[in-house]
């Protein structure tokens, strides 16, 4: 691989991370959310990786796989590892304990809550428990994202319209993730910056993921080392977009809107796939 392709992969992958900090942003300078705008949005990005998932890595990784071992054997080795990536993005959501894990959805409102308020919402908890939510939860999503950058820089050293396209979807449903982490850091210190710095930092497991993958598999890469990771990269995005995306996106607005932005984000994925061929 080219030095070069290698670094816009890793841009890519930094770019999608750190969108994490965009959502602190809005967490801590907005006045209200835009939950329509967040529903279709996310919406959108489960669009995206889903269609892209089966219509472009399962097929590159079953044609990588078969090359080299033969149709039958390729055919299942795509399957075992498109669910072998499911499973171990379960297996990793599974660890993550309830209370941290960072599903629930948030608004920018919760900043004006009093401490009181916010503690009440959030399960009772009291001001002395926020900080380590909010460590956590930062933590969670660090744990989450590190396969997240893997997926991101496969996909982007395959093929770099590809790449951009799962960058941008992995970007958006970064954004409330940053929301997330940032309000009870805010809560538990009283600091704008603090709060802004741990939803920064968890994004950077994503361009970790990525440099570790790159360390680790490389010295190994081939034809048949590639179709293995990429099929496993489509159940990591597949899973993803039925746990977190579509379920936080029901969360902040109609159904009928997360399933438009559904729709149109693999309306879209398919267009650009047709005109980069």
């Amino acid at each position: 691989m080219e030095s070069g392709s290698i670094l816009f992969a890793f841009g890519l992958t930094l770019f999608a991370g750190l969108s994490t900090g965009i959502g602190s942003v809005l967490a801590l300078l907005a006045k209200r959310t835009n939950t329509r705008f967040l529903s279709v949005s996310m919406g959108f990005s489960a669009g995206v990786m889903i269609y892209v998932s089966f219509a472009e890595i399962m097929t590159k990784a079953r044609a990588a796989l078969t090359s080299q071992w033969g149709n039958a054997p390729g055919a299942w080795g795509t399957v075992a590892a498109f669910f072998a990536g499911m499973a171990l993005i379960a297996l990793i959501d599974r660890c993550i304990p309830a209370a941290e894990n960072p599903h629930e959805a948030h608004t920018v409102e919760e900043m004006s809550l009093s401490p009181a308020e916010h503690a009440e919402k959030h399960h009772g908890q009291d001001i002395s428990k926020l900080k380590r939510t909010g460590i956590f939860t930062a933590l969670a999503i660090a744990i989450h994202n590190f396969p997240e950058g893997l997926a991101t820089f496969t996909a982007a050293i395959a093929e770099p319209n590809l790449g951009m396209a799962v960058a941008a979807a992995i970007a958006i449903h970064n954004i409330p993730e940053g929301i997330a982490v940032s309000i009870p850091i805010f809560y538990s210190t009283g600091s704008r910056k603090k709060a802004f710095v741990y939803s920064f930092l968890s994004g950077l497991s994503e361009p970790a993921g990525a440099l570790a993958g790159y360390v680790m598999l490389m010295p190994f890469f081939s034809q048949a080392v590639f179709g293995l990771l990429f099929a496993s990269v489509a159940g990591i995005m597949v899973f993803i977009s039925f746990d977190e995306l579509l379920p936080s996106a029901e969360e902040y607005g109609e159904h009928h809107l997360c399933l438009y932005g559904l729709i149109a984000g693999m309306i879209v994925m398919a267009l650009s796939l047709l005109l980069f061929v």
